[in-house]
């Protein structure tokens, strides 16, 4: 699945309007940014408030019906969070008012790979990453559905943690649990990456080109080393150490190779 290298089709929610080349609308890289952002901000109204509400949410996309498929495929956003906070309701109120879709919701996701230092304080840039979903958030109804996509969040923030805990889970940690489900409908996103670039008067501005250092400064969030917790009595386990070191080095690498990429005209 996914070799035909699928692509969110452009429509007047989801198209890059400005540096249009940043833009990137196939599956593959609009999940990537998505799965590998640690906290996603869920926007949507409330008729309740003047003003659109955005949520800081734990999330992972995933297919139920498709387990076995990759980042290249159509995807589901799982939702993690509590059974009675403002989100949940809404969505709940939503689809029992005939809604069958249900809420309309924004999801973003960002990395900030490098700080891009030039001639001028104008053409300073970061290296970035980004990514928008639009789409539908209804709660999942089903047991199975709903620990399924428990073990798959659970799993996105330290691989395998699932299964190297106690499960299966307790009932009332079932009933204080719900999981939203986004039916994606669009989604884009948008990447800049490179070295740097400057205005060509200022490049040939010895003086100023002699005086000011340019270049980037890789960014990128690292994992320290585990600290044990009072009442911890086992070792370090392999799933922890390799995940570590994995996600550590994937991390800083993204940002190096960034930072040597050629930079995309505007």
């Amino acid at each position: 699945m996914g070799r035909h290298n699928l692509q969110y089709p452009k429509d007047s929610v989801n198209t890059i309007k400005r540096y249009k080349v940043h833009g990137a609308y196939d599956l593959k890289t609009v999940h990537s940014i998505v799965n590998t952002c640690p906290i996603l901000h869920i926007s949507f109204n409330s008729p309740s408030q003047p003003f659109p509400i955005v949520l800081p949410m734990i999330g992972q996309l995933g297919s139920f019906d498709r387990p076995s498929s990759d980042l290249g495929d159509p995807l589901e956003l799982y939702l993690h969070g509590y059974v009675s906070s403002r989100i949940m309701n809404l969505a709940q109120t939503s689809t029992e008012d005939g809604e069958q879709q249900g809420m309309p919701v924004c999801v973003a996701a960002s990395h900030v790979d490098g700080l891009v230092l030039t001639l001028a304080t104008f053409s300073h840039n970061y290296n970035y990453r980004s990514a928008m979903l639009f789409g539908y958030a209804t709660i999942v109804k089903s047991d199975e559905e709903k620990l399924y996509a428990m073990e798959l969040i659970s799993n996105s923030v330290v691989t395998d943690r699932w299964k190297h805990t106690r499960q299966p889970p307790l009932a009332s940690e079932m009933q204080s649990t719900n999981i939203l489900k986004v039916k994606i409908t669009s989604a884009s996103a948008k990447i800049s990456a490179g070295s740097t670039t400057d205005d060509n008067n200022d490049m040939e501005n010895n003086e100023l080109v002699n005086s000011t250092w340019t270049g980037v400064l890789p960014v990128y969030q690292t994992i320290g080393e585990p600290i044990a917790g009072p009442y911890n009595t086992a070792e370090v386990p392999d799933h922890v150490s390799d995940f570590v070191k994995e996600t550590n080095d994937e991390r800083k690498q993204r940002s190096l190779k960034a930072a040597h990429g050629e930079r995309r005209a505007s």
